[in-house]
C-alpha cells in the first residue's frame, strides 16, 4: 500500500512538473531592445598622444639626438608670441602611467595612445620645410608622433622607462586603473622615404623581429622602385602622402609582415585596434587583414580612420563582408562643428547624422564619436560651446573619443603646427579640476559610465529642434532593464521642451542631480531647462507604454541590433 501511494504520488508530482514546463514553454519571449552588445561600447575613450602628454622620466628624451638633424623640441615660432613644435618633447609611458587616475576619474574607460613603434632618429631633411601653421609640410619633422614607423616590433625608445615597457604598462593601467588600452595600428606607410639630400638612416627602411632590414626605399622616387629588387617590392610605386613610403597591398609579404608585427603586441595586453589611413589600401585588404587577426582574437574591436565625411563612403568599411571594421565618425563630426563652432548651429543636422534605423552602417552604435582630432584644427569655440558638445557626444549613439586637453579646452582652434600636438603637461592636468569644462564634462562621462542606457541602448529620438534635443536610449536585455530621456538645450536662454505621451509610467530619477519625477501615461510632460544644459532621466524598469514599445520594436527591426 506504501509503494503504491509513493507511485500514485510521484505520477501526480511529474505530472504537475510536465504543467509547469507547458505553462513555461507557454510564456511570450520578451523582447530585447539595445543598440549595441560591443563590450567596447561600455567605455568612453581618451586619446592621447604620448609625447605630447607628460614628461615622467626625463632620462629616455634623448635631447642631443640626430646631430645636424636634431629630433629635441623643434620650435616654430609664430612671430606673434604663439608657438608649435615638431621634435619630441618628453611625454613617454611612465607620464601615462602616473596620469592613469586623472583619465579614470574623468569617466574614461579606455586610452588610445598614439603608435608606439620604433621611428627614425634624425628629424627628416626632405621634403618642403615646416612653417608656423604651414600643413602638410614634413621637412624637419621628427617622429615624434610615432606614425613614421620602422621596426613594427621594436618600441620607440622615447617611450618605456626601467621595468615600464609596453606590457607592464597595459597591465597597470588594467589593473591599478580599470583602464583598456587601444592600439593604434600603421600599415598604409612607413616613413618618409625619398627627397633627402643625403640618404637618413631609418628613413625609408624597415626591419623584421630580429632587426633584419626587410625593405628600404633607398631614398629614390617611387617611379624609380624596381619591383624584382627584394628590398623594393614591399612598396607601390607610385606617390600617395607627402613623401611616405607607400606599401603594396598585393604584396603577400605585406601582409605577413604586419600580421606578424601587430600579434606580437596583440600578446602584450591590447583591448582594441585603432587603424591609421584606412582608404589609402583597398578595401579588399582590409577583409582580409580583419580575418586574419580575428582567426586568434575572435572578438577583437577595430576601429578605423577613414578620413572623409560622406556616409556612404564611411559605411563600406563597417559592413560584415568587408571586414566589420568601425570607424571614426567623420560625417557627424562635422556635424559637431558646425554646431558648437556656432551659435546658428541647428541640432536637426546632427539628428541627419545619426542613422538610426536606416543607413550606411552595420551598426551605427558601434562608430566612434568625436568632434576633432590631431590630424585637423581643434574646435574653435569657447566654454559653452565645450560643454554642450560633451554633453550630446557622451549621451547619443556611439562610443565618444575626447583628444587630449579638451577638457579644458586647451589650443582651442589651432592645426598641426600651429599649437594642436602642443605639449600638455602635469601642471595643466593638476589644474584641470579648475575648469568649468572639466567639472561639467566629469558629470555627463562619470554618468554614462555608471549607465549601460547611454553605453549601448537604443536610440529613440522624440523631437529635435535648432536649440534642443529630446531622445531615449533604452536598453532592456537579459534582466537589465534602464531607460534614459536625454534633454539637451544649447542655446543662452533658458527653455521649455513639450513631449507627447510618450514615456512609461514610473519614478524617473535625474541622474546628474538625484531629482525624482513620478510621469504618468495618458499625460502631457513639460521640463525646464536651464542654459547651457542637460538632463538625463533614468527609469530602471522595463517600458510599459504601448506606443513606445511599438517604436523600439520597429527600430530593432529595422537594424541588425536583433541579429547579434
Amino acid at each position: 500500500m506504501k509503494r503504491i501511494s509513493l507511485t500514485i504520488l510521484s505520477i501526480l508530482i511529474a505530472g504537475c512538473a510536465q504543467q509547469t514546463d507547458v505553462k513555461e514553454a507557454e510564456k511570450p519571449a520578451i523582447p530585447s531592445f539595445y543598440g549595441t552588445l560591443e563590450p567596447m561600447a561600455s567605455d568612453a575613450v581618451y586619446f592621447l598622444m604620448t609625447d605630447r602628454f607628460v614628461d615622467g622620466d626625463p632620462t629616455n628624451n634623448y635631447p642631443e639626438q640626430g646631430g645636424d638633424n636634431p629630433t629635441w623640441m623643434g620650435k616654430m615660432d609664430s612671430g606673434d608670441g604663439r608657438s608649435a613644435y615638431v621634435g619630441y618633447m618628453g611625454g613617454d609611458f611612465k607620464g601615462v602611467l602616473n596620469n592613469a587616475g586623472y583619465i579614470s576619474e574623468l569617466g574614461f574607460g579606455a586610452i588610445w595612445l598614439t603608435p608606439i613603434v620604433d621611428n627614425p632618429d634624425e628629424s627628416f631633411a626632405g621634403g618642403e620645410p615646416i612653417t608656423f601653421n604651414g600643413g602638410y609640410k614634413d621637412g624637419g619633422k621628427s617622429g615624434y608622433h610615432g606614425y613614421w614607423g620602422v621596426n613594427f616590433f621594436e618600441l620607440d625608445e622615447h617611450l618605456p622607462s626601467e621595468g615600464l615597457d609596453y606590457a607592464e604598462l597595459n597591465k597597470q593601467l588594467e589593473q591599478k586603473h580599470g583602464l583598456k588600452t587601444i592600439l593604434d595600428v600603421v600599415v598604409n606607410h612607413g616613413s618618409p622615404s625619398f627627397t633627402m639630400p643625403v640618404d637618413q638612416p631609418k628613413y625609408g627602411e624597415i626591419y623584421n623581429q630580429d632587426g633584419k632590414l626587410v625593405a628600404d626605399h633607398m631614398n629614390l622616387e617611387p617611379t624609380e622602385l624596381d619591383p624584382t629588387n627584394p628590398l623594393h617590392k614591399m612598396f607601390n610605386t607610385k606617390r600617395d602622402l607627402a613623401q611616405l613610403s607607400d606599401m603594396n597591398p598585393d604584396e603577400p609579404a605585406v601582409m605577413e609582415y604586419f600580421i606578424a608585427a601587430y600579434e606580437h603586441w596583440l600578446g602584450q595586453g591590447v583591448d582594441a585596434f585603432r587603424i591609421d589611413t584606412v582608404k589609402h589600401m583597398p578595401i579588399e585588404f582590409w577583409e582580409r587583414f580583419a580575418a586574419r587577426i580575428r582567426k586568434n582574437h575572435p572578438d577583437l574591436f577595430m576601429f578605423a580612420e577613414v578620413f572623409d565625411h560622406n556616409p556612404e563612403f564611411l559605411g563600406k568599411y563597417t559592413l560584415n563582408e568587408n571586414g566589420r571594421i568601425s570607424v571614426l565618425d567623420f560625417a557627424l563630426k562635422q556635424a559637431f562643428i558646425d554646431n558648437f563652432q556656432s551659435a546658428d548651429g541647428d541640432l536637426r543636422e546632427i539628428e541627419k547624422m545619426l542613422f538610426l534605423t536606416e543607413g550606411p552602417y552595420q551598426n551605427p552604435y558601434e562608430l566612434m564619436t568625436f568632434y576633432d582630432n590631431h590630424d585637423m584644427r581643434r574646435i574653435d569655440t569657447d566654454a559653452k560651446g565645450y560643454i554642450n558638445a560633451h554633453n550630446l557626444l557622451f549621451t547619443t549613439r556611439g562610443i565618444p573619443v575626447l583628444y587630449y586637453g579638451s577638457e579644458i579646452g586647451y589650443m582651442t582652434g589651432t592645426g598641426e603646427h600651429e599649437g594642436n600636438r602642443n605639449y600638455f603637461g602635469q601642471e595643466r592636468i593638476d589644474s584641470a579640476p579648475e575648469s568649468d569644462i572639466y567639472q561639467s564634462l566629469k558629470k555627463i562621462s562619470k554618468l554614462r559610465q555608471q549607465s549601460v542606457s547611454l553605453q549601448r541602448g537604443l536610440q529613440i529620438n522624440l523631437d529635435f529642434q535648432q536649440h534642443t534635443a529630446a531622445f531615449l536610449r533604452v536598453y532592456e536585455h537579459e534582466e537589465v532593464f534602464q531607460t534614459a530621456l536625454v534633454l539637451i538645450n544649447k542655446s543662452d536662454d533658458a527653455v521649455d521642451v513639450h513631449l507627447a505621451d510618450e514615456l512609461s509610467s514610473g519614478l524617473w530619477t535625474e541622474g546628474l542631480t538625484n531629482q525624482k519625477r513620478s510621469i504618468t501615461k495618458g499625460s502631457q510632460h513639460k521640463f525646464n531647462l536651464a542654459p547651457n544644459s542637460v538632463q538625463v532621466w533614468l527609469l530602471n524598469e522595463m517600458n510599459t507604454h504601448p506606443a513606445l514599445i511599438e517604436k523600439l520594436k520597429i527600430a530593432m527591426a529595422a537594424g541588425e541590433y536583433g541579429k547579434q
